[in-house]
């Protein structure tokens, strides 16, 4: 079977099975692992293996890209240190606690191995978390503090990873030139970053009349910033998150309202088959895995494998409670605002840790030989173990996540609505406002201003009343105007449709009008709403 064929069939079993987990309410990551699994042992498959380039320069900048560019940075700014103490000080605890415990407990591992399996495993994966979080009903800081975590929490984790390796190459390991390395890696990241938003932030600038480059420069702009800092020595993924974070702050300014609509269209199917590709991939990898691990020693790592990943959640946990405690008397003592996090929110913080592709990535990217010429001290341990941690994260921890939020009593925080609410009402106030001004007077006659005011005052006051008695409002209505437009449209489309079938009109014409019927049909829907 040829690699084109694979990768077609791979697309259509994670669009069909994406599907089935909306409808099973399971997060699509377990069930595309799963039939990874599946699919590794039928005869006649061929042996994919996942190479680490393929993650590092390829899947990976577009998805951390997105990730970042729907995380909100005035909420990541307002939860900057229960990120900073995760994205830092749990990566070190966790490397610590686990590297301990795969010494002195896994046959035959010193402590460079420990340390590295440690490094491998210890960051939580941005791509797992921000999939596994969507549509379960936690509130956005939750959401905010574990994506914010795991988008920049990789720098640490591979420092970690490359001064344990090189340890085992040179059979050095300085403690002070990986500190050092780490702060001059992070700051080269996010200096990359925010030359590469600014870069790309004039050039769209540029483009402006052209939706097609814009929508083609925002699909660059992420593996420019991961190249660049990796060519620069500085953390390409810190640099992915910078550009995400500063382009998204002026996405008003670059994009018009075409090139918005084609900006998320485009990349919201991007990110889906990245994301399947992504975790089908890590299924197929068993049997690539498998096949250097000597026979008598699998099930023996199966169950090391369960006891890593036992230790790597049980660190996480005991850094959780403690360190949200000094963070609560942090911020009585210095006047926060921010209120502290619930008992049950810090579980859900804990829990949701998990590791993903980012990790396999690395634990297959480990040389095959030292200097010497020997193997690399257990490397295929190595890999087996990081895939059973992985399995164990998507599908227990993806598995239990909507049922522990039940058992905490959590709910969903209804903030967002809240804000929402006030925007539109503080919206529809403002042009009505404006309608009624000096301003506004000479741009229409004064019975098309009239009409078009007592239309937002009637939006203004359904707002009104809806955010003081959002539970007994009843279903907004369509006005009469409205109920007009509605049926308008409809015509319009059997219109084109039948124009369609007696070829008088060309298709390009054809598909430009109907982009427009859409468009109004947008308009009707967010009419509905408000």
């Amino acid at each position: 079977m040829h690699e084109v064929e694979l990768l077609v069939i791979l697309l259509a079993v994670t669009t069909a099975l994406a599907e089935v987990a909306n409808r099973l309410r399971v997060p699509y990551p377990v069930v595309l692992v799963l039939a990874g699994l599946g699919l590794s042992v039928l005869p006649g498959l061929p042996r994919v293996s996942l190479a680490p380039n393929l993650v590092f320069f390829v899947f990976l900048p577009p998805l951390l890209f997105s990730s970042a560019w729907q995380l909100s940075w005035s909420a990541f700014r307002a939860e900057l240190r229960p990120i900073s103490t995760l994205a830092i000080g749990c990566v070190l605890f966790s490397l610590v606690l686990v590297a301990a415990v795969a010494h002195y407990v896994l046959p035959g591992f010193g402590w460079g191995p420990a340390f590295v399996l440690a490094a491998i495993i210890s960051p939580t994966d941005a791509v797992s978390a921000a999939v596994a979080t969507k549509g379960l009903p936690i509130s956005r800081r939750i959401i905010s503090i574990l994506e914010g975590e795991s988008l920049v929490n990789d720098a640490t984790g591979l420092i970690a990873y490359r001064y344990a390796v090189a340890a085992i190459l040179t059979g050095q390991f300085a403690l002070g030139a990986a500190a050092g390395e780490l702060l001059l890696v992070v700051g080269v990241g996010i200096a990359v970053g925010l030359a590469t938003g600014f870069v790309f932030y004039v050039v769209h600038r540029l483009s402006r009349s052209s939706v097609t480059v814009d929508t083609s420069l925002s699909l660059l702009t992420p593996y420019a910033a991961y190249l660049l800092a990796e060519a620069a020595h500085g953390s390409g993924v810190l640099a992915v998150v910078v550009a995400a974070l500063f382009v998204s702050q002026y996405a008003a300014r670059i994009f018009n309202h075409e090139g918005r609509l084609q900006v998320t269209a485009v990349w919201d199917s991007l990110t889906f088959l990245l994301n399947g590709l992504v975790f089908i991939l890590i299924g197929l990898q068993l049997p690539v895995i498998l096949m250097g691990v000597a026979p008598d020693l699998r099930w023996p790592l199966l169950g090391y494998g369960l006891l890593i990943s036992a230790a790597i959640i049980g660190a996480r946990m005991l850094w959780v409670y403690p360190t949200s405690y000094l963070l609560r008397r942090l911020g009585t003592a210095i006047k926060s605002e921010q209120p502290s996090l619930s008992l049950g929110e810090i579980t859900l913080v804990g829990w949701g840790g998990m590791r993903g592709v980012l990790s396999l990535a690395a634990a297959l990217a480990l040389p095959l030989t030292l200097p010497s010429g020997a193997a690399f001290p257990q490397r295929n341990p190595i890999l087996l173990l990081t895939f059973i941690v992985i399995l164990v994260s998507l599908l227990m921890q993806g598995l239990t996540l909507r049922p522990l939020i039940g058992w905490l009593g959590l709910e969903p925080d209804t903030q967002a609505e809240r804000e929402e609410q006030q925007l539109r009402i503080s919206l529809a106030h403002r042009t009505v406002e404006y309608l009624g001004s000096p301003e506004a007077a000479g741009q229409a006659p004064p019975e098309i201003l009239a009409r078009m005011q007592h239309r937002y005052a009637q939006r203004l006051e359904r707002l009104r009343q809806r955010a003081n008695s959002p539970d007994d409002l009843p279903a907004v209505t369509l006005t009469p105007f409205q109920q007009l437009q509605e049926i308008v449209i409809h015509y319009e489309r059997d219109v084109l449709a039948k124009l369609r079938r007696e070829q008088h009109i060309s298709e390009e014409v054809l598909r430009k009008l109907e982009n427009e019927l859409d468009l109004e049909e947008g308009r009707l829907a967010l009419d509905k709403a408000q």
